[in-house]
């Protein structure tokens, strides 16, 4: 396939600024990582707080870290012989190096490589990003750096996509579905029959609604202050709403499960705030499993004799176990099990991109939006 020079990308130069649209070299894989000539590439709640500083990574960076693409180059060595060109694959913001102790395990979602360079340093498993600008100077990638009509991903990270799924939509199956399924399957272990509250159901959060309905809930609650995503909510599994600006959450969830509170509450926002809400309407022996990733760092107040006399625990969960998780993932999509159409809502061209990032900074965006590279 003819690769171009050059490509456009979205660049953030400072913490703080507008991200601009630029023309940069584009980027060439290296061992066992593909090209993808990016589809569509998902918005995440979790780049408000690199492009705002809140989180510390270095600039200039291309941010995006859920992507759809079709696969245009291997690298050499490749590990993965059921990748080739022209295959439509699905790009998993948790890029497990493969070889640490935790991915060694199965845990790629405690892969050390990841975290020590591509999370504060902005490169891939070499030390190095594929990045720079037109000078020859490096622009750090976060995740794959997805924002951009071309991107390098580790082979370990995309899923082939079936073509009964949309080639844009499917971006979201990389961080929002993925994420979700983490949450659900390996966080909170849900078992049939057991009740679920889901605290802020944007694009995370409704991929749990829709996870928690397929793997037999019974009850589940989604908890929001906006009615339109309420009634998004409901269309994709809630029993029951409640909205966090007109209700007390606890009140109203404890009439809802008849005084007892639900077996798994599901935090997917990252605030002190919504941490509180969560452990409030937990039932005795109950989960309280966190998604949402804080502004830097926060904390939130946990109350210990409620804690320990009530047997309730808190597990953290940070995406899923890529390799063995996205597949699964894009086979339940595949399958009808989980829709993704419904979940993206709005849709933005590259150049409009800070258009879509001040939706979700000022909580207007439903569901998931993504960027469509061919706009």
């Amino acid at each position: 396939m003819d690769i171009p020079a050059t490509m456009r990308a979205a660049v953030l130069r400072a913490p703080g600024e507008p991200l601009s649209i630029e023309t940069i070299p584009t980027p060439r894989p290296r061992a066992n990582e593909v090209l993808l000539k990016v589809s569509a590439c998902g918005l995440c709640h979790s780049d408000l707080h690199v492009l705002g500083g809140a989180i510390a990574f270095p600039t200039p960076c291309v941010l995006g870290h859920e992507v759809s693409g079709q696969i245009v180059e291997l690298g050499p060595a490749m590990l993965n012989a059921d990748l080739a060109v022209g295959q439509q694959v699905a790009g998993a913001f948790l890029m497990p190096c493969g070889q640490c102790k935790a991915c060694r395990a199965g845990r790629d979602d405690l892969c050390y490589p990841f975290f020590q360079l591509n999370r504060l340093k902005g490169v891939l498993y070499d030390g190095e990003t594929r990045l720079q600008d037109a000078d020859g100077n490096p622009i750090w990638m976060y995740s794959m750096g997805g924002l951009a009509e071309y991107c390098v991903v580790p082979a370990t990270s995309v899923t082939p996509i079936p073509d009964t799924l949309s080639p844009k939509n499917t971006a979201i199956l990389g961080c929002a579905a993925m994420t979700a399924y983490g949450a659900v399957r390996r966080g909170a272990d849900l078992r049939f029959g057991e009740s679920v509250a889901v605290v802020a159901t944007g694009g995370v959060g409704s991929m749990i609604i829709k996870f928690s309905k397929v793997m037999g809930a019974r009850q589940i609650i989604a908890l929001d202050v906006d009615d339109d995503k309420l009634v998004a909510a409901t269309a994709m599994g809630a029993t029951h709403t409640v909205n966090l600006a007109t209700r007390d959450a606890r009140e109203a969830v404890m009439e809802m499960t008849g005084g007892y509170g639900v077996d798994v509450a599901f935090e997917a926002l990252g605030r002190p705030q919504t941490w509180a809400t969560a452990l409030d309407i937990l039932s005795d022996g109950g989960r309280m499993v966190p998604i949402g990733l804080g502004a830097g760092v926060q904390s939130a107040d946990v109350q210990i004799n409620r804690t320990v006399r009530r047997s309730q625990s808190i597990i953290g969960s940070y995406g899923a176990r890529t390799r063995v998780d996205l597949p699964a993932v894009v086979d339940m999509a595949d399958r009808g099990l989980i829709g993704v159409d419904d979940v993206v809502n709005q849709v933005f061209s590259l150049e409009d991109v800070n258009v879509g990032y001040q939706k979700l900074r000022d909580g207007t965006m439903s569901g998931r939006g993504i960027v469509d590279m061919s706009l």
